[in-house]
């Protein structure tokens, strides 16, 4: 099972990327899954998260209308588009699944994730 993040890079402050987050060797179609960003030297901090269905969403104060995750599963991959880019935005980038299925409690804490990508980092110049 592999989650594989990618679309990190380098941007100028309030450009805009797209990550994408696609799973291979199982299907996530019944997980919520989310996205977490750990800056150097600070802790893994929540991101945004979405159900399984993708009718639901939750987002830190941080991104909140700058960011918006979404998921296509036909295709086992999730979205963050991040928009209007800030340079405390600069971090690695992780995407992760949900332990349980159709199960959307407790987004926003790592510990109910046990699936998780590699991280693409992502850079914003001032």
């Amino acid at each position: 099972v592999q989650l594989q993040a990618s679309g990190g890079g380098l941007v100028q402050a309030g450009g805009s990327l797209r990550l994408s987050c696609a799973a291979s060797g199982r299907t996530f179609s019944d997980n919520a899954m989310g996205w977490f960003r750990q800056a150097p030297g600070k802790e893994r901090e929540f991101v945004a998260a979405i159900s399984w269905s993708g009718v639901s969403t939750s987002y830190a104060d941080s991104v909140k209308g700058r960011f918006t995750i979404s998921r296509d599963n036909a295709k086992n991959t999730v979205y963050l588009q991040m928009n209007s880019l800030k340079p405390e935005d600069t971090a690695v980038y992780y995407c992760a699944a949900h332990r349980a299925r159709w199960d959307f409690s407790s987004s926003t804490y790592k510990d109910v994730y046990n699936y998780w990508g590699q991280g693409t980092l992502v850079t914003v110049s001032s």
